[in-house]
C-alpha cells in the first residue's frame, strides 16, 4: 500500500501560504516544505529574530524559497488585526491560512493580554479573528483553502460554555484539551457556514497525533525538573518524528480530492501515530448546536463578525 509523504504535495508555484508558529516544530516543517514545492510562504511569528532565523534554515534546504517574515501574536487581538491590515493591504490574495500556532499545558492558569485564557486565547480565539478579518483576501484565491490544527486530545473533552475561560476551575491538561475541541469545532463549523455561503474556500481540519516538537521544553517550563525529564522520555519513547506529523496537516493543505470538513490524521492505534489518513471528529465537534454557540462566543469575546 502507498501512503502519501511530503514527495506527494503538488507543485504550489504561484500560491501564496501564510502558517502561523512557523518558527519551529510543526509549523517550521509545514511551511519548508510548502517552499520546498514553490510556494511563496509567509512566516508568521511572535519573534521576528526566531522567524530569519526559520528563514534562513528554510533557504538553506530549499535554496530560492521564496519566504517573508511577518510579525503575529494569535494571543493578541491588537496584532492579530495588525497582521490582517497589512497582509490585505499587501496581498491581492492569499491561496492557503494554515492555523498551526499554539499553546499547550501551561502549568498554571494565565490570561492572554485580552483577558481570555491562555490556551482557549492562543490556540482559537487569535485564529477564529484571524481567518475573518483574511476572509476576503482568502477568497480571491486559487483554491483557497484554511487548515485547523486540532489534536486527539479534543476526543476527550467538552466545552464548558458556563465556565468557557477556566475561571472557576482550571486543570492545565483540561484546558488544553478544550481548546482543542473549540479549535476542531470552528473548523468545522467554519466550513458549514462557507458552504451555505457559497464560498471557494475549503475549510479542512487535521492532527499530527503524538509528534515531537518544542513543547515539552517551551510549554512545559514551569513544571519540576522531573516532570520535564519525564515529558522527554515519554516523548522520545511514545512519539513520531515532528516531520511525519505535518504531513496530516500538509495532504489537508495541498492534496487533491480533499473535500470541506475532511478531517486528517495518524492512522495507527489511537491515531497516536502512523501514515496520514482520514479521521473522526468527536460527536461533541461534530455537533451543529455546539458549532453555532461556540461561534456566537467567540464573535463576542473578539469582537470579529463574519460569514
Amino acid at each position: 500500500m502507498t501512503h502519501w509523504t511530503a514527495s506527494d504535495i503538488p507543485d504550489q508555484t504561484g500560491r501564496t501560504a501564510i502558517v502561523t508558529g512557523a518558527n519551529s516544530g510543526l509549523g517550521l516543517v509545514t511551511a519548508t516544505e510548502l517552499a520546498r514545492h514553490g510556494a511563496q510562504v509567509v512566516l508568521a511569528v511572535r519573534r521576528p529574530a526566531s522567524g530569519e532565523t526559520a528563514a534562513d534554515g528554510i533557504r538553506a534546504a530549499v535554496p530560492g524559497a521564496k519566504l517573508e517574515v511577518r510579525t503575529l501574536d494569535v494571543a493578541s487581538l491588537a496584532s492579530v488585526r495588525a497582521f490582517a491590515a497589512e497582509i490585505a493591504a499587501e496581498y491581492d490574495s492569499i491561496d492557503l491560512l494554515v492555523n498551526n500556532a499554539g499553546a499547550e499545558n501551561l502549568a498554571g492558569r494565565r490570561s492572554t493580554v485580552d483577558g481570555f485564557e491562555f490556551h482557549l486565547g492562543t490556540n482559537m480565539l487569535g485564529h477564529f479573528a484571524l481567518t475573518g478579518l483574511l476572509l476576503d483576501t482568502i477568497t480571491r484565491g486559487a483554491g483557497p483553502r484554511v487548515v485547523s490544527l486540532s489534536s486527539i486530545t479534543h476526543k476527550r473533552a467538552h466545552l464548558d460554555f458556563d465556565d468557557l475561560q477556566s475561571e472557576e476551575h482550571f486543570d492545565a491538561n483540561r484546558a488544553y484539551g478544550a481548546s482543542k475541541l473549540a479549535t476542531t469545532t470552528f473548523g468545522i463549523e467554519l466550513d458549514r457556514r462557507l458552504r451555505k455561503a457559497g464560498s471557494p474556500i475549503i475549510s479542512t481540519i487535521a492532527h499530527p497525533g503524538l509528534s515531537r516538537s518544542n513543547f515539552i521544553d517551551s510549554a512545559w517550563k514551569d513544571r519540576s525538573a522531573a516532570a520535564q525529564l519525564l515529558g522527554r522520555l515519554f516523548s522520545a519513547i511514545a512519539t513520531q518524528p515532528t516531520e511525519q506529523g505535518a504531513l496530516n496537516q500538509l495532504h489537508a493543505a495541498t492534496a487533491p480530492g480533499v473535500h470541506g470538513g475532511d478531517f486528517f490524521g495518524p492512522g495507527g492505534r489511537g491515531e497516536r501515530t502512523g501514515h496520514v489518513t482520514r479521521v473522526a471528529a468527536s460527536k461533541e465537534a461534530q455537533d451543529p448546536t455546539v458549532g453555532q454557540r461556540l461561534w456566537s462566543a467567540a464573535e463576542v469575546l473578539t469582537g470579529v463578525a463574519y460569514l
